[in-house]
C-alpha cells in the first residue's frame, strides 16, 4: 500500500489535508442527519396488508415523486463496476416502482402479485460483496437487487430461496448526489410474510422476521430488537393515580402510558415510536381503513427541512425531509402516495394494468409541485 508523504514544513499540504478531513466529515455528518425513512405495517380484518413508509432525502430533491411501470418479461442486466456485465435475467412479473435522481429504481416498489421490497439507508453497517470480474454473471447493485426481487418473485419464501444465487456489490453512482448507497431491505407479500434483508462483513446476508413490520436505519436489525427491551412498560393505559405525603398525584391528560417515548428523528427513536403506534393501533375493518391509519401514524414521522439540518446546510430545491410517503395495499395491488409538495393521496391499481402489453414509462403526477386545496363555496 502507497504511504502518504507529508512535508511537515509545507503548510500548503497540511492545508490541504485539513480541509479535505473536514470535508469528508461534513460529508458523513450530512449523510447521517439527511436519512431517516421510516416503515410499518398494518393488517386488517378482511385480510388486507398494508405496507407503508416515510421516504427521507435532505441533501435535495431526489424526485422521489416519479413513478417507474416495467413490463412483464423485461430483459434486466445489472450494473457492476466494469459496467452493464453483470447477472441478466427476465422479468417474471411486471412492477411499479418508485425512482430516485432520474434511475431506474428507488425507495420502494410493488409488483403484480403484491410482493413488496422498500431499501432504507444503514450506513456504517451495510458491508457489501467484494466485486471480481470472474463472478459478474451472479453480480449486481442495490439497484439491481431491488428490481431482481420484484421482477423475480412473488412471495417471501421464494426470494428467501434463492438469495444464494447472487452477489450484491457495491458500484458508485454519481446520480445520488455523491452519496454512498449502504442500504438494508424489508420484503413482504400478500400472506403478510415479512422479513428484513441485510448484507453486513463483506457480502454476508442476515435475515431476520420483520417485527410488526417496523423498520428505520442503523444500527442493524438485531440492535433494535434487543433495543425494545428498555422500552417493555410503554403502553396505551393511562398511569394510575398515586398518593405520597397526603398529595394525591394523577396523570396530566392524556396519553401517560406513553409517558417515555420518544419523539426525535434519530433512527433508535423511530423505531421504538414505530413499534408502540403500531402495536397499539385501533381495529382496521378492511383495507382503505388501514390504507388510512398507516398515513395518520406515518404522520408523526413527518421531518420539517429545518429540524435535521443547520441553516447553512438547508437543500434549497425540497420543501420538507420527507418528500413523500407511501402505502402499499398488497391484497388488492394498489400503490398509495402523497408527496411534499401535494399532500393529496393518489393511487395506482395495479390491477388494471395489463403488464404483458404496458410500456415501460414514468408517471409524474407531481409535475406541477403545487399543493391541491379545494374551496368549499358557501350556498
Amino acid at each position: 500500500m502507497a504511504k502518504l508523504k507529508i512535508d511537515q514544513g509545507n503548510n500548503m499540504n497540511k492545508m490541504t489535508i485539513k480541509v479535505a478531513v473536514v470535508t469528508i466529515m461534513l460529508q458523513v455528518s450530512l449523510i447521517s442527519q439527511s436519512i431517516a425513512c421510516t416503515g410499518i405495517s398494518l393488517q386488517s380484518s378482511d385480510g388486507s396488508v398494508v405496507v407503508a413508509r416515510t421516504v427521507e432525502w435532505a441533501l435535495s430533491d431526489a424526485q422521489h415523486n416519479k413513478m417507474m411501470i416495467f413490463p412483464r418479461n423485461k430483459l434486466f442486466r445489472a450494473k457492476t463496476p466494469d459496467g452493464l456485465n453483470g447477472r441478466q435475467w427476465n422479468g417474471r412479473f411486471g412492477f411499479i416502482s418508485m425512482t430516485a435522481y432520474g434511475q431506474p429504481f428507488g425507495p420502494d416498489g410493488m409488483n403484480e402479485k403484491g410482493l413488496y421490497v422498500g431499501m432504507y439507508y444503514l450506513p456504517e453497517y451495510a458491508s457489501y460483496s467484494t466485486y471480481t470480474p470472474e463472478q459478474a454473471d451472479s453480480s449486481m447493485s442495490v439497484g439491481d437487487f431491488m428490481q431482481w426481487m420484484l421482477s423475480s418473485f412473488q412471495s417471501v419464501n421464494e426470494v428467501k430461496s434463492n438469495l444464494d444465487k447472487i452477489r450484491v456489490i457495491n458500484v458508485d453512482d454519481p446520480s445520488f448526489g455523491g452519496a454512498p448507497l449502504p442500504f438494508h431491505w424489508k420484503v413482504a407479500d400478500p400472506s403478510g410474510e415479512s422479513i428484513i434483508i441485510e448484507i453486513v462483513d463483506e457480502g454476508k446476508i442476515k435475515i431476520y422476521d420483520a417485527f410488526l413490520g417496523v423498520i428505520t436505519n442503523s444500527p442493524t436489525y438485531d440492535w433494535h430488537l434487543t433495543n425494545l427491551r428498555n422500552y417493555i412498560k410503554l403502553a396505551p393505559n393511562p398511569s394510575k393515580s398515586v398518593t405520597i405525603d397526603k398529595l394525591d398525584l394523577t396523570p396530566l391528560g392524556a396519553g401517560s402510558g406513553m409517558k417515555g417515548l420518544p419523539g426525535d428523528y434519530t433512527p433508535t427513536s423511530r423505531f421504538i415510536r414505530a413499534a408502540a403506534l403500531t402495536a397499539t393501533a385501533r381495529p382496521l375493518a378492511h383495507s382503505d381503513d388501514a390504507i388510512f391509519e398507516a398515513f395518520r401514524i406515518l404522520d408523526s414521522f413527518n421531518i420539517p427541512l429545518g429540524a435535521v439540518a443547520s441553516p447553512e446546510n438547508i437543500a434549497k430545491d425540497i420543501e420538507s425531509a420527507t418528500q413523500i410517503t407511501s402505502a402499499s395495499d398488497l391484497k388488492n395491488k394498489r400503490y398509495y402516495f402523497h408527496t411534499m409538495s401535494n399532500r393529496q393521496v393518489r393511487m395506482i391499481d395495479l390491477s388494471t394494468i395489463d403488464f404483458a402489453t404496458v410500456k415501460e414509462q414514468v408517471i409524474d403526477d407531481d409535475a406541477g409541485r403545487e399543493h391541491e386545496i379545494r374551496q368549499i363555496h358557501l350556498k
